[in-house]
Formats: C-alpha cells, sequence, structure tokens
C-alpha cells in the first residue's frame, strides 16, 4: 500500500508541474512591447531640380541611329583617290549590314551561278557576279559553292576610300562539314 501512495504521490506532483500558466510571461510581454518606441528615420530630403533648356534641337538626335547615306554625305570628298560611284544606282541588299545576311546556297543556270541570300527579316535574295550587297559598297567578286567574295570599299576618315576583299560564307556546309559539289 505504501508504493501505492508513493505512486500516486509521484503522479500528483508530476500533474500539478505541468499546470499551463504563462500568465508571468504574456505580462512580460506586453510590458516590453509597451516600453518599446518605435525610431522612424526623417524622409530625406530631395535635392532641387535643376532645368536647362536644350540647346541643340538643331543637331542630330542622339538616340537614332545615323544612315549610311548620311554618314557618307558628310565626309569632304577628295579628289585624285579611290572614292564610289556615288551615281550608281544601289541595289536591294546595299541597305543591309553584312552580318545581317546569310548565304542559304546557290544556284546555276546557263553557266551562270546565282547566290541566295537571307537577310534578317526573313526575304531571300538571289545575286551573281556585278552586284552589290552590304552598307560598303561591296561589289560581289566572285559566286562559289559555299562562298561569295565581295570587294567593299572602307572609308578611311580622310574622305578616301580602302578596297578590302570579304567573304560571305555558306554556314550550312560549313557547319555539316560538306564540301563543294558543282
Amino acid at each position: 500500500m505504501r508504493l501505492f501512495h508513493g505512486v500516486a504521490l509521484g503522479l500528483i506532483t508530476l500533474l500539478v508541474g505541468c499546470n499551463d500558466n504563462t500568465a508571468e510571461q504574456k505580462e512580460f510581454i506586453d510590458q516590453v512591447k509597451a516600453s518599446a518606441v518605435p525610431k522612424v528615420e526623417p524622409i530625406p530630403k530631395m535635392p532641387d531640380f535643376e532645368h536647362f533648356p536644350y540647346g541643340a534641337g538643331q543637331l542630330r538626335s542622339p538616340f537614332v541611329v545615323p544612315e549610311p547615306a548620311i554618314i557618307e554625305s558628310n565626309v569632304l570628298q577628295v579628289k585624285n583617290c579611290l572614292q564610289p560611284d556615288p551615281d550608281r544606282s544601289r541595289d536591294p541588299l546595299e541597305k543591309y549590314p553584312l552580318d545581317n545576311l546569310m548565304m542559304k546556297g546557290t544556284i546555276a543556270k546557263g553557266g551562270v551561278r546565282w547566290g541566295l541570300i537571307r537577310t534578317s527579316d526573313n526575304a531571300l535574295y538571289r545575286v551573281r557576279k556585278g552586284n552589290y550587297i552590304g552598307l560598303y559598297h561591296g561589289e560581289v567578286v566572285a559566286v562559289n559553292a559555299d562562298h561569295l567574295e565581295l570587294r567593299e570599299l572602307i572609308p578611311d576618315g580622310t574622305g578616301c576610300w580602302k578596297e578590302r576583299l570579304t567573304k560571305l560564307e555558306l554556314l550550312d556546309a560549313v557547319e555539316n562539314g560538306q564540301s563543294e559539289k558543282q
């Protein structure tokens, strides 16, 4: 029986210790919340806006890409040096930079080989020897099965022009490892 009283006393002690009395903790939290004063930084003063009138209205807008014809006309023309023909009619592919043109293949008829050129806006053109493409008066010198050879005229800044040989390659043949088939 003594054992029973000891076990009962132990159980009562445990139950009393498990009391859910958190009133003291709640009182402490409320006291801390009441005594805390939030510190708010003042709004920083905005700098004064200084207005000044735009005085370059007659100049070219810096937000518009210049056109190649405008660039060419502003250069002083020096005589007795290499220059493009200003009276030559422009071909449709001369308004595209070379990096916006892609050679897609060739076709041949009657001994004349044509290169097929796709533009950045997905238009397809054919060119042959003597046509012009690119922004720098790129004359097609040769049409090969895997590339076009161009002779471009590059302005040197003094009013004269320098010749540069350029290739526009057929990228599909390079990527697939194909060789010339014609």
